[in-house]
């Protein structure tokens, strides 16, 4: 096990702003702007035990967002992190924070499902834990610039990164059988089809380039739910995976975290809706099995072959508590699996 400092700060340290990032609200995932220092995580104290960082130890903030995983790390041992994001605004925030923190926060741009060849080009092949932040932002949700919200008109953006289509060129490219594939594997969307047919009809008549008008367009076909959920909300959810092939990453990082992790390291994973749990849930799971029971007709394989190279504290996640919810609604939704890295090595016979 682990061991080391894992109390929570009583106050979260004061960082410099960054000019010209606009705001951010505590929220289950990444943000940025000038009130970065008052952003408290989603479960951020269960994290926190979770890692249970210790003096001298590596840690990995793999979707630094705001920091707050990160600043916490930092704050409850003498410990290092190597800070991660792909939106270059995420990491101009982190790099300003090296003035506080110098060389114990490492800033590295890239995307966490590339997490080992990222570390591996700084040197670091181990790591004693791995935080991930799954899903969007507080501050992509609340900008409207950045495209990711349908509460507020503007460019049909949704890239987290700089670079790749965006949701614009997928909603005016994709045939409409494609569309409706998206809508409803990612959005879990059940009228798919009929949202993908009002898509191409509306961009016949002109490329659909703004966030108001596909919500519009949504609108019109899907009704309004009994729990207030807006109709559009699955149809942008599905855009904005799609557009940074968000469960792609996740196999990516998890796999990654697998192979990065020393023994006793730990990994903790944040996630907002069941398609990413249900992955997180999957692999892990697979991983902690014990190797199968070889035939007694059969000779004895390989030792070790099927060892499991992770155990788990605990079978079913952890929810936030009331208080949390009440006070931050939006992690609500918001499970954290937790997993410890044993002695095994990863084992190619399981992908």
């Amino acid at each position: 096990m682990i061991t080391g400092s894992h109390l929570i700060p009583e106050a979260w340290p004061v960082l410099p702003a960054v000019p010209g990032t606009g705001t951010v609200s505590s929220t289950g995932s990444q943000g940025l702007g000038a009130s970065a220092a008052s952003h408290v995580p989603v479960m951020a104290a269960e994290v926190l035990t979770a890692l249970t960082p210790r003096s001298g130890g590596v840690y990995v903030d793999g979707t630094f967002g705001a920091g707050g995983y990160t600043r916490a790390l930092l704050a409850a041992s003498a410990c290092q992190v190597w800070a991660v994001d792909r939106d270059p605004r995420a990491v101009a925030l982190a790099r300003e924070l090296t003035a506080v923190y110098g060389d114990r926060l490492r800033v590295v741009e890239g995307c966490f499902g590339d997490l080992e060849a990222l570390l591996g080009e700084q040197g670091v092949t181990a790591v004693n834990g791995i935080a991930f932040d799954l899903g969007v932002s507080s501050s992509h949700l609340d900008d409207a610039s950045r495209g990711f919200s349908f509460r507020a008109d503007g460019p049909l953006d949704m890239r987290m990164g700089s670079d790749g289509e965006s949701a614009a060129d997928l909603v005016n490219r994709l045939p409409e059988q494609e569309l409706a594939r998206i809508f409803f594997e990612l959005g879990e969307e059940r009228r798919a089809r009929r949202v993908a047919a009002a898509v191409v009809a509306a961009r016949l008549e002109a490329p659909i380039e703004r966030t108001g008008r596909l919500a519009s367009i949504v609108r019109a076909v899907v009704p309004s739910s009994r729990d207030g959920i807006d109709p559009a909300t699955r149809t942008f959810q599905a855009l904005r995976m799609a557009v940074n092939d968000e469960l792609g990453e996740l196999h990516r990082g998890l796999a990654a975290a697998e192979r990065l992790l020393a023994p006793e390291g730990r990994l903790a994973v944040v996630s907002f809706h069941s398609l990413e749990d249900r992955v997180v849930k999957d692999f892990l799971r697979q991983r902690a099995e014990a190797p199968p029971s070889p035939s007694r007709h059969l000779p004895v394989g390989p030792v070790g072959v099927w060892a499991p190279t992770f155990r788990l504290p605990e079978r079913r996640p952890l929810v936030p508590q009331q208080a949390e919810v009440e006070a931050n609604p939006r992690s609500r939704s918001a499970k954290l699996r937790v997993a410890e890295r044993t002695s095994a090595p990863v084992s190619s016979n399981k992908s």
